[in-house]
């Protein structure tokens, strides 16, 4: 398998491990806060990443300068707390397939900002993927915007506002996280992305006493063990090995075809949400799957080296 098919591969695997969180928020008790479930997913992934990189950290974190360390910072504060406080929100207000369709316009913000990056691809030639991938996301999104009694409903505009916020996020840490890895020689992408849970970890456990200490709520064993099992295997899963095989795929594409990638997790985001529902997809949310499929193929297309005839 080839450099581009490898990092394909990384990128598909990643979404179907983050395709979970959009369901997550559906799994746990009612009752427990989205900040509750940011917290304990962290705090699950920064034990995790210190178990593992602690025989290493002193020699990693020599290695950091004052400007490692605030990138740190900022990454797992909005690629991570941040964003998944929003996430979580979405998805308790408007439902799993409505927050992952805005997501899902991720690859169109991460492919403009990359197009900008020294050696990426032009838009004008990507603009057959980006097109592709607008009308998939549009479509669902209409059916989504128009299903119901069509009255306003503020917890639907709350919903979008926490989704949008989610998507601004993510774009950031997407694009702030590749360009970070493309400058790091001394530090691998696995130890980058454990330094980055030891980082949020510590920001989850800043966040505890706020999140825990003030609920209102009183919750059985039961929820508690089903709260945590879920909050634990997020961590695990989505953080330790999504961002693993995210990371390491950074490094393989360039950051035009990295957004491009965010794809995957919409799709499996939408499949676990259409078994959440028992349901199939409807012949709009069809069409607008096959419409993404596309915009990913056409995107490798675009970047494959381009033939010189002599």
């Amino acid at each position: 398998m080839n450099k581009t098919g490898t990092g394909v591969f990384y990128g598909m695997l990643a979404g179907a491990l983050w395709g979970g969180i959009f369901l997550a928020p559906k799994l746990i008790p009612a009752g427990f806060t989205p900040l509750q479930l940011s917290t304990a997913r962290y705090l699950t992934y920064g034990l995790i990443a210190l178990i593992l990189i602690g025989p290493k950290i002193r020699r990693v974190a020599s290695r950091f300068g004052k400007a490692e360390w605030i990138a740190l910072g900022w990454l797992s504060l909005v690629g991570n707390i941040i964003y998944y406080v929003l996430i979580s929100t979405a998805v308790q207000l408007s439902g799993v397939a409505f927050t992952s369709i805005i997501i899902g316009f991720l690859p169109v913000a991460v492919t403009i900002i990359g197009s900008r990056d020294h050696g990426a691809v032009s838009l004008k030639r990507l603009w057959p993927s980006l097109l592709f991938g607008a009308i998939g996301i549009l479509g669902i999104s209409w059916q989504s915007l128009t299903e119901g009694d069509g009255g306003l409903d503020m917890a639907k505009i709350v919903g979008l506002a926490c989704a949008l916020g989610a998507l601004a996020s993510w774009t950031a840490f997407a694009v702030g996280n590749a360009r970070w890895l493309t400058r790091l020689h001394d530090v691998t992408a696995d130890e980058w992305n454990l330094m980055t849970g030891v980082v949020t970890g510590g920001l989850a456990l800043a966040l505890a006493i706020p999140a825990f200490a003030f609920g209102e709520t009183v919750h059985t064993n039961e929820d508690w063990t089903q709260f945590l099992a879920v909050a634990a295997g997020l961590g695990f899963s989505a953080s330790i090995l999504g961002n693993a095989l995210w990371n390491r795929m950074s490094r393989l594409l360039p950051l035009t075809m990295v957004g491009q990638m965010i794809l995957f997790e919409t799709l499996f985001a939408l499949l676990y949400g259409f078994l959440w529902e028992q349901r199939g997809p409807t012949l709009i949310e069809n069409a607008a799957i096959v419409s993404v499929v596309v915009s990913v193929l056409l995107c490798m297309q675009a970047h494959r080296p381009t033939k010189v005839h002599g």
